[in-house]
């Protein structure tokens, strides 16, 4: 096992794998900006370098001034946490250059991964179900046009490297297809220095449905199941749940086995999630993978008892799934995740500032995940994720009711939180009966203004 780690990351994840270590034995070393002087994970670590500025460019994003801290500390691994540098290959490369393992896959696999068209197409070849779409990336409007009268509208074009909605864009017809392709083009070239685009079959109203994957440097996979993370705004999740109302056991058996075996075949290694979209008829097409911690990792855990941290942490120093994994992997109930963000809850304008009184939940099937205290700051640099909300009952019914009651014992003062609207979505009767996709907090926030402006 590893002597000491150091942690390229801030706020709950960063302080997430803190504690895994320090339950293993391991000894951390944080890193921060000048904003996160008086952050938790700062505290909590065993050692903690000052590597910036506030501006995540100038300190988390900066390699030189990461992998400097880390030889200064004399650490043995690097753990990247999610966002920041976590899915960046070159990173990775530097941190082999410097005899310092990443934990995460080889930076070859990040790279293929995170080349779309790429990750599709090795997908298909182990037989996973991809969407309809271009082969390859497209290089003018008019090859664009040609793809979309063969795959048949609507359509979407998506950027071939990055995420989060930039450099997608929904095409419906011929006439809009140019300058929608243009639109696209130039979004994605100023997010991800790449504007290059490909195409696939649009689904109107999917659910999204992620599979995780844990791969060990020996050539064992196993699948932990799935989640269902169809409640999203701006193509941001905010509530994930496990297991899928959706996937059948014979579904979660065969796209299991599918995606173990995709993985020895990219040599995959440690944690790694794969994304679907699946239509009204139940079929599953694959959309992406992140090849990192997924937010939402708790809710596999709670549903299967596997410590995720630890595992990746595990797996890098060279332990096999079967030393790591229970003999016989079973889901245990239904647990669901709230993101309780510092924003307002229906415009979604960011909202930093001081913490003001700070009251987290507790009692059985609870589980908060929050690096935030009171009067502690949320700085405008960063993202605004505050605390997760994890609930774990042996039903989703039991999983509900304990997050209302969570829901309702969860006390943040000085700044606008999404907590409103996490009460309002729980006591909705479509998401309570599992009616929803992707498109369901913007109706679901549309009918609440309607109801208002009637009222």
């Amino acid at each position: 096992m590893f002597r000491k780690v150091l942690i390229a990351n801030r706020g709950e994840i960063a302080l997430r794998v803190i504690n895994a270590c320090r339950e293993l034995g391991i000894r951390t070393v944080a890193i921060y900006s000048e904003a996160d002087r008086n952050s938790l994970h700062v505290r909590f670590a065993d050692e903690a370098i000052c590597i910036g500025p506030p501006r995540a460019a100038d300190s988390y994003l900066n390699v030189p001034a990461v992998i400097s801290a880390a030889e200064i500390a004399d650490v043995e691994a690097i753990h990247p946490g999610y966002g920041l540098l976590s899915e960046n290959a070159n990173f990775a490369e530097v941190c082999r250059a410097s005899n310092i393992k990443f934990i995460g896959p080889p930076p070859e696999v990040t790279r293929l991964m995170g080349e779309k068209e790429k990750a599709r197409q090795a997908m298909k070849k182990a037989k996973v179900p991809i969407l309809p779409g271009s082969d390859g990336v497209l290089t003018t409007a008019e090859e664009a046009l040609k793809w979309a009268e063969k795959v048949g509208y609507p359509v979407i074009l998506k950027a071939k490297a990055g995420g989060g909605g930039r450099g997608m864009r929904i095409v419906r017809n011929g006439e809009d297809l140019p300058n929608l392709f243009h639109a696209a083009f130039t979004e994605a070239a100023n997010a991800f220095g790449n504007g290059e685009l490909y195409m696939e079959k649009y689904i109107e109203q999917p659910r999204h449905i992620e599979f995780q994957v844990l791969a060990d440097e020996h050539g064992n996979v196993a699948s932990l199941f799935e989640r269902e993370c169809s409640i999203q705004r701006r193509h941001q999740k905010i509530i994930e749940e496990a297991p899928s109302m959706q996937v059948t056991p014979k579904m979660r058996e065969e796209l299991g086995r599918m995606l173990c075996r995709c993985m020895t075949e990219i040599g995959y290694q440690n944690a790694g999630t794969v994304e679907f979209l699946m239509n009204a008829d139940h079929d599953l097409y694959f959309i992406e993978m992140n090849t990192r911690i997924q937010v939402e990792h708790p809710v596999t855990e709670a549903i299967t008892g596997v410590d995720m941290v630890k595992a990746q942490l595990r797996i890098a120093a060279g332990e096999r799934l079967d030393a790591i994994l229970p003999a016989k992997l079973e889901m245990r109930g239904h647990a669901i995740e709230c993101r309780v963000n510092a924003e307002h809850p229906v415009k979604f304008t960011p909202s930093a500032g001081q913490i003001t009184a700070f009251n987290v939940p507790g009692g059985n099937g609870v589980r908060v995940d929050t690096a935030m205290y009171a009067e502690g700051v949320i700085p405008p640099y960063y993202d605004s994720l505050i605390a997760k909300l994890i609930t774990h009952g042996v039903s989703r019914a039991e999983a509900i009711a304990k997050m209302e009651r969570a829901l309702s014992q969860f006390i943040v003062r000085g700044i606008e939180t999404t907590i409103p609207l996490h009460e309002a979505i729980f006591q909705d009767a479509d998401f309570r009966a599992g009616r929803f996709d992707t498109g369901y907090v913007e109706r679901f926030l549309a009918a609440a203004e309607a109801e208002s402006s009637a009222a």
